[in-house]
């Protein structure tokens, strides 16, 4: 069966907007935090090349800091992939001071929107892709939902306490100097509207269509267990995201960000850390750095050490 996904950017025709191409062949491959600014990074994404010529490749995120950089990348990865599909992180949506482009906030994601389009790549804010393909079909679904602090330590009653406990331990996420919310007045505010806008759009989706999900956060609290800073969760996501997987009728959720790649099994839905992460962290690691990881079909093996 084809599903027709009739999901709109803000601002389509709603009567005449196509739906997003199917795909009915090749495998549905996955990676994040491929920090481009590091050459040697730089070097494993100029490697990266598909299985074959059908196969999508899901990018959850932290591409890399500067306009130029997330540009190149995606156009790389573009022009090799079948289709690749983007869902924002942290380090795209900072502001930094040597970046030429210096928007901040929404109008800095609506600028890297912008970029995806034009290179053909798929956002959190087009329609949702169908793959067609072994494991199908199913919704491709990249999200963009932030994090609003709830992901505290227990006894932490308020954010304030929160983050005035995790800066006595000496750790402050660089977010909070370069991550601006404009014209939201907080990070958490910007998330909140994220979170009912997109819970909006999944929920629209045909009760019968399974979805892979996409976030450059963790959808659930889960995967901050292993932190060797605990602290740092606050940075994390969000618990509004919490039944999601289920409701939403989730395959897999695709995630990166902590930088721990790994699979793990919560309330019956695999959620799987795709990510690259420092030259530092993946050198440490048995196997092939930045070698995407196989989402649909179904690998027979587990993610890669």
């Amino acid at each position: 069966m084809t599903y027709e996904i009739r999901t709109f950017a803000p601002g389509a025709d709603r009567a005449t907007a196509a739906p997003a191409p199917a795909s009915r062949e090749g495998r549905l491959v996955a990676v994040s935090d491929l920090h481009v600014r590091y050459d040697e990074n730089r070097e494993i994404v100029e490697q990266l090349r598909p299985q074959s010529d059908d196969d999508w490749l899901l990018v959850a995120g932290d591409v890399g800091e500067y306009t130029e950089d997330i540009r190149w990348a995606l156009g790389l990865l573009s022009s090799r992939f079948a289709k690749v599909v983007w869902a924002p992180g942290n380090h795209e949506l900072w502001t930094p001071a040597k970046d030429p482009v210096q928007l901040r906030g929404v109008a800095r994601y609506e600028h890297l929107v912008d970029i995806c389009r034009e290179l053909g790549v798929i956002t959190p804010e087009d329609p949702y892709p169908v793959w067609e393909g072994e494991g199908g079909p199913v919704a491709i679904a990249p999200l963009f939902v932030l994090y609003d602090y709830s992901f505290r330590m227990p006894g932490m009653g308020s954010k304030e306490q929160a983050l005035k406990t995790a800066e006595e331990a000496g750790i402050v996420c660089t977010d909070e100097y370069f991550l601006h919310p404009d014209p939201y007045p907080s990070r958490e505010a910007w998330c909140r509207a994220r979170v009912v806008e997109t819970e909006a759009r999944l929920a629209a989706l045909p009760e019968d269509l399974p979805t892979v999900l996409i976030n450059h956060w963790p959808l659930v609290r889960e995967p901050t267990r292993p932190l060797w800073y605990p602290e740092f969760a606050l940075w994390c996501g969000t618990e509004a995201t919490a039944d999601w997987p289920r409701r939403f009728r989730a395959t897999t959720v695709v995630y990166g960000h902590l930088h721990i790649p790994r699979l793990i099994l919560w309330d019956g839905v695999p959620h799987q850390e795709v990510s690259l992460g420092y030259p530092r962290e993946w050198r440490r690691r048995a196997g092939a750095p930045g070698r995407p990881v196989q989402i649909l079909p179904v690998a027979t093996t587990g993610v890669p050490a």
